[in-house]
């Protein structure tokens, strides 16, 4: 027991001795990342596939503790991590339509400028960064603007993917009593027949069956838009 208090008073007096390096090293009040520790807001993922396209959001999950959120914690105007500690990302395993805007596939910073009526979704090129705080607009790959709603309240913040269609879903930002969706959209067609020429190329094109599955889906997904546009 002894040895436990030794080694305990030897780290603390390391780390009074570089007090001072860290508080210079965290003036944004972000939590230090040396050590493999557990951190407040915690890391959290949702995925959605649409069709054969994955989509995959990666960020950290800050609580409301109490705090105002909208335009205190988060200023309103500037432009917002979208989550806590490092970038919240987007991936995109195929080219899919934010809001009728093309975006190729990849994996993307995701940030945000919010306010009162009106959001700027933000898709950077750079996913790498910690927060946005490093932030850069030469660097975007894409904008759009979307509306937010009042909702339910959420405690700690969270990513759902909401209105779940045969070619598109509803991406959206829930915490504190506000929902920021965007729509995500999938060619669906075009990623389904070049994944068929492919494989069809391979085993799948050695038997008359995946010609008899390419045909089918065909028929069905022809059925299911027409139906879906009605």
């Amino acid at each position: 027991m002894r040895n436990v208090w030794k080694c305990a008073l030897g780290l603390l007096a390391g780390l009074g001795a570089l007090a001072g390096n860290a508080g210079a090293q965290f003036k944004n009040g972000s939590q230090p990342t040396e050590l493999n520790i557990p951190r407040v807001s915690q890391r959290g993922t949702v995925s959605q596939r649409i069709g054969l396209t994955d989509i995959t959001i990666t960020y950290h999950r800050p609580e409301v503790g109490g705090r105002e959120i909208w335009g205190k914690t988060v200023p309103l105007g500037k432009v917002w991590r979208a989550g806590a500690n490092e970038n919240t990302t987007i991936t995109f395993s195929d080219d899919v339509s934010i809001e009728g805007k093309p975006l190729a596939a990849g994996t993307y910073g995701l940030h945000t400028i919010p306010d009162k009526d009106q959001w700027t979704i933000i898709f950077s090129k750079n996913s790498t960064s910690w927060g946005s705080f490093s932030y850069d607009e030469k660097e975007d790959a894409l904008r759009v603007s979307v509306k937010p709603h009042a909702a339910e309240a959420f405690e700690v913040l969270t990513y759902v993917f909401d209105d779940v269609k045969p070619d598109s879903a509803l991406a959206t930002l829930r915490w504190e009593k506000l929902a920021v969706p965007f729509r995500i959209s999938v060619d669906v067609k075009a990623v389904v027949l070049k994944s068929v020429k492919s494989e069809l190329r391979s085993v799948g094109g050695f038997t008359w069956g995946g010609y008899d599955e390419a045909a089918q889906w065909c028929l069905a997904w022809t059925t299911i838009t027409s139906w879906s546009k009605r």
